[in-house]
């Protein structure tokens, strides 16, 4: 059963730390170089100082002056957070995906509580624990997964607002108990958190739970774009619309209709299983073969969630960048101090 509980969340205090938009940002494995350096240039206190540190003796050093100034204050009191995301997406559309703030124990996933959908790399994992011993606080949330309505957003003025992300604190919550979670985004952070309770820590950390049936749940594609492919051939087709008919493969100015079995990801894996890279804009996949910077592109249509589901269930993983649940989380908005 999954341990869901409310936690005593840390937050900037925004009348010593300066405005929030100036403190957020995305999740740190999505930040280039080039960013980071924007964002540390934003606000002496801005999240990337503590995600993306130079080192982590760097990030605990200043979270805890950053404690001790009171550019963070922790809350007196443990509560759940309701979190709507208002955005829109690649395709154009207006969206509001909302979800659960919360604290929960992380299990090992032999026992089925949390599913994972996609394979992990050791590297990742190693800088994320020594972060999370420097710090000893949950500095970003893990996006999560059930099968369930949403909530109703309160019908009062949000407690912190930033750009599209409001924030409530509330009281009353769903039961959790029997109900499955998956994994959307985070599983580096998840298995870390791991890791880091089998060495003597705290086993929680923080999740944002998402239910499916809303229609702010989206996964949008990411398509592939590869150096070299072999021989492979398909049917000659016009140039597709927005709605694919498959897997098309895009060379020499040509769009090709791709024969295969399975998912659009696992298809493309069996056909280039190397020197690939991947962008959400199919544009840009078809200008980058254009230019002759790569051989093809391969345009994929996005995951089904219940496949996603499918998948998870059966204890298979999906290909890297399977997924693509957009927007991303911000982190920012509540710290997990962890004590």
């Amino acid at each position: 059963m999954a341990d869901v509980k409310p936690f005593r969340a840390e937050r900037y205090d925004e009348s010593r730390a300066g405005p929030l938009e100036q403190l957020v940002a995305p999740p740190y494995d999505v930040i280039s170089p080039e960013e980071r350096r924007e964002y540390l240039a934003l606000s002496p206190y801005n999240v990337v100082h503590l995600t993306l540190p130079n080192d982590e003796a760097d990030a605990a050093r200043d979270i805890a002056a950053w404690r001790e100034t009171g550019v963070l204050a922790r809350d007196g009191e443990p509560a759940y957070w309701f979190l709507a995301q208002h955005y829109v997406g690649p395709d154009g559309v207006e969206r509001t995906r909302s979800g659960l703030v919360a604290s929960l124990r992380a299990e090992p996933y032999e026992r089925g509580v949390v599913l994972p959908h996609e394979r992990t790399h050791s590297g990742p994992k190693e800088g994320r624990l020594r972060l999370l011993r420097a710090t000893r606080t949950q500095l970003e949330p893990i996006f999560l997964l059930y099968e369930g309505e949403p909530l109703a957003a309160p019908d009062r003025e949000p407690d912190l607002r930033s750009g599209g992300d409001r924030l409530w604190r509330i009281d009353d919550t769903p039961s959790f108990a029997g109900v499955e979670l998956l994994i959307a985004d985070g599983h580096h952070r998840y298995e870390t958190a791991l890791a880091y309770a089998q060495e003597g820590g705290s086993p929680y950390l923080m999740v944002v739970l998402v239910p499916t049936r809303q229609e702010g749940l989206t996964i949008f594609p990411t398509h592939r774009v590869a150096a070299h492919v072999n021989g492979t051939r398909g049917t000659p087709i016009d140039e597709p619309g927005d709605e694919l008919p498959g897997v098309v493969l895009y060379r020499d100015g040509r769009y090709e209709l791709l024969d295969g079995d399975g998912l659009d990801v696992e298809i493309v894996e069996q056909i280039a299983p190397q020197g690939v890279t991947y962008t959400p804009q199919r544009e840009e996949a078809v200008a980058t073969v254009d230019r002759g910077d790569a051989e093809a592109a391969f345009l994929l249509r996005p995951t089904r969630i219940e496949d996603v589901w499918a998948v998870a269930r059966r204890g298979e993983t999906m290909p890297q960048k399977s997924t693509y649940f957009f927007p991303k989380l911000t982190s920012g908005l509540l710290f997990h101090p962890l004590d």
